[in-house]
């Protein structure tokens, strides 16, 4: 955490404006798939029966309802990090056990749901961005995952990272390569999301389902305990003791989806 917030100040120092602009992404990213995840616990809860969240007021698109001060920080300066979890009665619920685990996995469900379509838009924005040049020698290399894949080549990572002057030399619309780093960013933040939530460790989302599919609700940690897991928790990720762990899976199941859809290009 502590190298991204020194970065940020280099950046701020080196490039001020592009700093900023990407701030904005960031934030624009933030905002949209911590919101729709969040409303997606809620809505699916809702169909369940339970209607908490509806009561409180967090089916909504306000983010001041959603975002934690803590983890929008870490999502900032780490990529990865959590919202206000949404609050849910399960006595609510039709059938506990089942509807339990689809409250759980939904804000997943919808972030790998957002990661696809922001590829697949990705793609598009490919096919139209690039030479028809540089797209023929990619298929003919089977590299053409490189037009959308931030963890593979320097082409989508480039973009990624706002570096256009690098490569607008093989583009024949470059002022779309702003608009494909915006879903490059919701992609890869969405996947990150994903994956994070899955750690089983309250209070992500990983946590309720291996405690529904494992141990059948029986993992009944008191309040306490529920505190201090949480505070070493925070500790591991701001140490960065799980980057490269986080990296791997990321940049495995990114290449698994980038291969299939970058046959689109």
């Amino acid at each position: 955490m502590f190298s991204g917030i020194t970065s940020m100040l280099n950046g701020l120092t080196r490039d001020p404006a592009g700093t900023i602009l990407t701030l904005v992404y960031v934030a624009v990213c933030i905002l949209f798939s911590l919101i729709l995840r969040e409303c997606a616990h809620g809505y699916v809860a809702l169909k369940c029966g339970d209607p908490t969240a509806k009561w409180m007021g967090r089916l909504t698109l306000d983010p001041r309802k959603h975002l934690d001060p803590l983890g929008t920080i870490c999502m900032i300066f780490m990529r990865i990090g959590w919202a206000k979890p949404v609050p849910i009665n399960p006595r609510n619920f039709r059938n506990y056990r089942r509807d339990y685990i689809l409250v759980s996995i939904a804000g997943i469900v919808t972030n790998l749901l957002l990661c696809l379509l922001s590829l697949v838009i990705s793609a598009i924005l490919a096919k139209i961005i690039w030479q028809q040049g540089l797209i023929d020698y990619l298929n003919a290399s089977g590299d053409r995952d490189l037009l959308i894949n931030i963890y593979k080549g320097a082409i989508a990572n480039n973009i990624y990272a706002g570096s256009f002057s690098e490569i607008s030399v093989y583009a024949q619309v470059p002022w779309l390569m702003y608009v494909q780093r915006l879903f490059l960013m919701l992609a890869q933040m969405n996947l990150g999301l994903a994956v994070f939530n899955l750690i089983p460790v309250p209070p992500l989302d990983g946590y309720r389902v291996l405690d529904q599919f494992v141990f059948k609700g029986r993992l009944n940690l008191n309040p306490q305990t529920m505190m201090y897991i949480h505070i070493g928790f925070l500790v591991v990720c701001m140490s960065g003791m799980l980057t490269g762990l986080l990296y791997t899976v990321n940049s495995t199941v990114m290449g698994a989806f980038t291969a299939v859809i970058s046959m689109m290009i």
